[in-house]
């Protein structure tokens, strides 16, 4: 068995673990920073590099005191290499290869995603290959086909906005602040999901991907009508994104057959609606419906392009999150 002390900071939230090679999470700390990025309405990407720089040392100094090992006692440092945002990337990473260096220690570089794609099996030792994951953040909408470590088919992505962008636009068209996805959720609740007649791009059609850009804006419009209550408009709005997620995920498990798991994760894995959904049409499927805790799905709103399919074709859509 070995110990694995794991960095990550493609975002802005700061994280350091220390996991065995059989799956067991030792010790794991996050610190956040919604009151640096509140002020701006979203995150703002030197700021997040700095509160890294900041915040990491102490962090790695407490997941260690907290596992009662000692930093000669772990065997090798894995951190995300991307995808995320540079700055904070940088931070997470450099640090890494230091304390590689310094004890003579192997270096893990993570695609941030794949973290993603394999964490709920941290959460849920039962979840066997292959299953089919929901991958949901600030930055990535995708569903794939999740076969072992390092083999992975992509089916979908995005051909313009991520779902979690779209929960942050909303919440900003709103006026709910940072962060976007929780604030949605929390005033979706006091909603009326059927009040607004929002749009479900691409609901029903052959195309396997996801389209939330005419979501987004029709959100808007919606507001500057001014006709409707805002809980109104956040409970639609979630509906709306829900009934496209299970659409979609619906259509992909429809060419797929062996699968173990309906999965998701990321960020906007985070929303009990999402997951009531999507619970509901994997019990439908015949099959079971896996989540990794709140603690395990923060979003990593991710920017640049890391793909987990290198082999996956080319879709349509100038902004793709590929």
């Amino acid at each position: 068995m070995s110990l694995i002390l794991g960095i990550e900071s493609s975002c802005d939230e700061t994280a350091v673990a220390l996991v065995t090679s059989d799956g067991r999470i030792l010790a794991h700390m996050l610190a956040g920073q919604e009151s640096e990025h509140r002020p701006f309405g979203g995150v703002v990407p030197e700021i997040a590099a700095r509160a890294h720089v900041e915040i990491l040392p102490a962090l790695i100094v407490d997941v260690l005191r907290e596992a009662d090992i000692a930093l000669d006692e772990v065997d090798a440092i894995a951190a995300t290499a991307g995808p995320g945002l540079i700055g904070g990337v940088m931070v997470g990473l450099v640090t890494a290869k230091a304390l590689a260096m310094a004890g003579d220690k192997p270096l893990i570089a993570v695609n941030h995603l794949e973290g993603h794609a394999l964490s709920p099996r941290l959460a849920d030792p039962r979840l066997t290959f292959p299953y089919i994951l929901l991958l949901v953040s600030g930055g990535h909408c995708q569903l794939l086909e999740v076969r072992g470590v390092g083999d992975y088919r992509r089916l979908a992505t995005t051909i313009d906005d991520a779902l979690g962008e779209a929960f942050d636009k909303t919440a900003k068209i709103l006026g709910l602040g940072y962060p976007g996805g929780p604030a949605v959720e929390a005033l979706a609740l006091m909603g009326d999901a059927k009040a607004v007649p929002l749009p479900r791009p691409l609901v029903g059609t052959a195309e396997p991907h996801f389209s939330f850009a005419g979501l987004k804006s029709a959100v808007l419009r919606a507001k500057q009508a001014a006709i409707h209550a805002d809980a109104d408009i956040a409970a639609s709005f979630q509906q709306a994104a829900i009934d496209c997620v299970v659409d979609r995920t619906r259509r992909a498990l429809g060419g797929l057959s062996g699968m173990s798991a309906v999965v998701i994760a990321g960020g906007v894995a985070a929303n009990r609606a999402m997951r009531a959904a999507l619970e509901a049409l994997a019990g439908e499927q015949g099959l079971r419906f896996v989540a990794p805790p709140p603690a395990l799905c923060t979003d990593n709103a991710a920017r640049p392009r890391w793909p987990l399919d290198d082999a996956a074709a080319p879709v349509r859509g100038a902004g793709v999150k590929a």
